[in-house]
């Protein structure tokens, strides 16, 4: 038999941001709990509001199942003594396990006799073991902040005030932090009966919707998407899809009901961020556009309540909009006034890192880094100077104080405002990119040299003060930058040599800061550190991980060079003599091993098969060198191709480790010059063939 289970943890108004990971947690700890009870259960789900985490286990048995397990015990010589009777050893096992010495039996292993036993152990009710399972589940949850309250030791996300804890009809009786179990959960805030009295789990959803409480967050969410919709239709206008807002508004509010409201079009002269990011950070609103990205006055939120005195509720959030946009209008109006490149020098007071100095220091470092990588790729070394100048100098000005989320944005439109060359705003924009996994990177050159710079300088920077990366630990994101770094590189398909940006970044932050590791040694671990990312990267665009092996270095001095060699080997692979070219250099390989050396004597190797070899690794060497000189990988693979033949002749035909111990070396020569040759291209030992 079995019935649903129904715990509602009842608790004052959780963050938004908390609630996704919350409920995650408590469903995994459930699942868990249960196992390790021995109680079936079909599923487990997790719902929950602001004010609400609530557990659902569907089909879940009344009784754990029986247990019954063979255990080894001490062996027969160390659980007796010499007048048979029990050491301390074999009552200490017993003890343990609830057992006397009739319980027991020898069997004989291998090493001589153990002692064994039976334990079993009969199921008992689910009732009975669950008030402390529940308990053990809270008590064990782990959150971003938590509070402690009252006198009360617990430390939980939010104070909790009610819990209703049902086994199909029956109440579980609990208590945590004072709180007793019960069966009375409550209604929204300011609508419903208050108190709602839940008859069984089968009826608690649709208890609490009457009392306007949408306890899913997946039917908020849908009831959310078809307001919007409405609205859109009924308006003629175009809501901006934006799912992590969307979830977080989810998690704002228990009953949702969307509704439009509108502000002054003045404020639409402002740049377009300066006006989505008051509604979309500050207010959590959806901006309204006309269907070709024209940003409206209009904006889409979504109440917490019924659609009543809707009028009153638009007017209240209307109000609260136009007091943002006036400061964003007050705030660019007064940043115009002042030139960007005055505010560079606001920068000198401004701690970038106790290690490294200040801003100001940091955008010199990256000044003279843009005009290195811009000489090296061939771009405007002027603009890109002039670009990494300017690129935090929008970080002092009023709009950026008040949203930092504009940094850089407000930089391209107060250059270009001010006569800046477009491609140098531009850049400035482009310097901070990509902000996030998956955001979009640059599309200019002067935008990769930038944003390069200003990554490559952070990164060698701390590494230099030994402040790299540790386990979960990244308080600088070097991962994030790191990862960018790489994505610009392959994006672009940027010709540089990455260990001589390395030096020459260290070499600027060695000559105003104290580093504490050395250039080879911060050069070592940072080529380590971006090489992670390179393999990542490569990982996701479909290579496999022995391939990825094969082509990378311990130094990954040019990321497009490896990844189109990584790609030419993944062609390659499937090629039909590739199986059987792998299996002859694996042979070939593990032979040349036994060589001394790899230069051999031509007229020694007389046999047709050693002639044929001999003519085959000649034309391949030249073949492979003239590929590997142009960086034609498709090419070079295409040569090692050819050696497939010779080298299953050679291996068939001829025995190797000949006691003519002079021809057993030329011969070993030969096979370690054409390993020495196939590695040149790739590391063919990192290889993983299918069994």
């Amino acid at each position: 038999m079995a019935k649903n289970l129904l715990f509602e943890i009842g608790v004052e108004e959780i963050p938004a941001r908390f609630m996704a990971g919350s409920l995650k947690e408590l469903k995994a700890a459930t699942e868990k709990a249960l196992k390790e009870a021995r109680l079936s259960f079909e599923q487990v789900r997790t719902m929950g509001t602001p004010r609400r985490l609530t557990l659902f286990v569907d089909g879940l048995a009344e009784k754990q199942a029986d247990f019954k397990e063979e255990v080894k015990g001490p062996a027969a010589k160390a659980a007796f003594d010499g007048e048979g009777q029990p050491t301390k050893a074999l009552l200490g096992f017993l003890r343990s396990k609830g057992l006397t010495v009739d319980d027991i039996v020898l069997k004989e292993m291998k090493g001589g006799d153990y002692v064994f036993a039976t334990v079993a152990e009969q199921g008992k009710d689910a009732l009975t073991l669950l008030p402390e399972l529940l308990v053990n589940v809270v008590l064990g949850l782990k959150f971003p902040k938590p509070m402690r309250w009252s006198d009360h030791e617990l430390r939980f996300i939010r104070p909790i005030h009610w819990l209703v804890a049902l086994f199909g009809e029956e109440v579980i009786p609990l208590q945590i932090v004072g709180v007793e179990s019960g069966r009375v959960s409550r209604s929204h805030r300011f609508y419903g009966s208050g108190e709602i009295t839940i008859e069984r789990p089968e009826t608690y959803i649709d208890q609490l919707r009457e009392n306007i409480v949408m306890v899913d967050p997946d039917e908020r969410k849908a009831a959310i998407r078809e307001q919007i919709a409405v609205i859109e239709k009924e308006k003629g206008v175009f809501v901006e899809k934006d799912e992590e807002l969307l979830n977080e508004v989810v998690f704002l509010l228990e009953y949702p009901t969307a509704l439009m409201g509108s502000f002054e079009e003045k404020y639409l002269r402002l740049p377009k961020e300066a006006v989505i990011t008051p509604m979309k950070e500050h207010q959590r609103y959806f901006p309204v556009t006309d269907g070709a990205g024209t940003l409206l006055p209009h904006f889409v939120t979504v109440r917490n309540g019924l659609p009543r005195h809707l009028d009153i509720v638009t007017n209240g959030n209307e109000k609260v909009l136009k007091a943002r946009l006036a400061d964003a209008e007050f705030f660019y109006e007064e940043d115009l006034k002042v030139d960007l490149s005055a505010n560079v020098e606001r920068l000198k007071p401004i701690v970038f890192h106790i290690t490294m100095g200040t801003l100001y220091e940091k955008v010199q470092r990256m000044v003279a880094l843009a005009a290195y990588l811009a000489e090296k790729l061939g771009a405007d070394t002027e603009k890109a100077k002039r670009g990494a100048y300017l690129a935090k100098a929008d970080l002092v000005s009023n709009m950026v104080y008040e949203f930092p989320e504009l940094q850089g944005i407000m930089g391209e439109y107060y250059s270009v405002a001010q006569g800046e060359d477009k491609g140098v705003a531009q850049s400035i924009r482009e310097s901070y990119l990509p902000r996030f996994a998956g955001d979009d990177l640059p599309e200019t050159l002067l935008g990769s040299i930038v944003s390069i710079a200003d990554k490559i300088d952070s990164i060698v920077g701390f590494f230099s003060m030994d402040l790299e990366p540790s386990g979960s630990q990244d308080p600088y994101a070097l991962r994030r930058q790191a990862m960018g770094i790489t994505q610009i590189i392959l994006k672009g398909e940027l010709k540089l040599h990455f260990g001589e940006v390395i030096d020459f970044a260290y070499d600027l932050i060695h000559a105003g800061c104290e580093t504490k590791k050395t250039k080879g040694e911060t050069k070592a671990r940072v080529y380590a550190f971006m090489g992670q990312r390179l393999e990542n990267v490569m990982s996701d665009e479909g290579l496999t991980y022995d391939t990825i092996n094969a082509v990378m270095t311990k130094t990954p001095d040019d990321f497009c060079l490896l990844r189109r060699k990584g790609e030419a080997l993944t062609a390659f692979r499937g090629d039909e003599n590739f199986e059987p070219l792998m299996a002859g250099f694996t042979r070939v390989h593990n032979l040349a091993k036994h060589s001394e050396g790899s230069a051999f004597t031509e007229n020694l190797l007389t046999n047709p098969a050693e002639k044929e070899l001999v003519a085959a690794y000649g034309a391949f060497r030249g073949k492979l060198a003239d590929a590997l000189a142009k960086d034609d990988f498709s090419k070079a693979f295409t040569a090692i191709a050819a050696l497939r033949g010779p080298i299953d002749d050679f291996l068939t035909d001829i025995m190797v480790m000949c006691e003519d111990e002079t021809l057993k070396k030329s011969r070993l020569a030969l096979l370690k010059s054409i390993s020495e040759e196939m590695l040149k291209a790739a590391d063919f030992t990192a290889i993983v063939m299918a069994k």
